[in-house]
């Protein structure tokens, strides 16, 4: 007896709802962890308010971003935090284009794309490397 196991609407949702949750949870857990390194690193300096210093560079980028995680810097951690944030509707919306095609839903699959070519764009237009 061989079982067609097709994927429905409901197991594209529930896909869904689970990288959002592993996504949202991952981030809080790398920012916490970044975090608590950045208070072992420098939690006893006291700041200067008096002068006001813009963030280096490597903020800026993600290059940036991994050069300092494999420096150990915790602020690079955090910032890896923000970027696993970010990333996470962009894969819902990336599963949501997958989930589409396999339903052959175009209307859906052409809307899915011109939203994460805009957001893509958006991204990348701008780069800094």
């Amino acid at each position: 007896m061989e079982k067609n196991k097709k994927v429905t609407d409901y197991d594209m949702q529930q896909l869904i709802g689970q990288v959002l949750r592993f996504g949202v949870l991952t981030s809080g857990i790398v920012a916490i962890i970044g975090g608590i390194w950045y208070l072992f690193q420098s939690g006893s300096g006291v700041p200067d308010y008096r002068v006001f210093n813009g963030e280096p560079a490597g903020y800026t980028s993600l290059t940036g971003i991994i050069k300092g995680l494999k420096e150990g810097s915790a602020k690079e951690i955090i910032q890896l935090g923000v970027v696993i944030l970010i990333a996470t509707p962009i894969l819902r919306i990336v599963f949501s284009l997958f989930s589409f095609i396999l339903e052959k839903d175009k209307l859906y699959v052409v809307i899915s794309s011109i939203v994460l070519l805009i957001i893509l764009f958006s991204m990348f237009a701008g780069l800094k490397v």
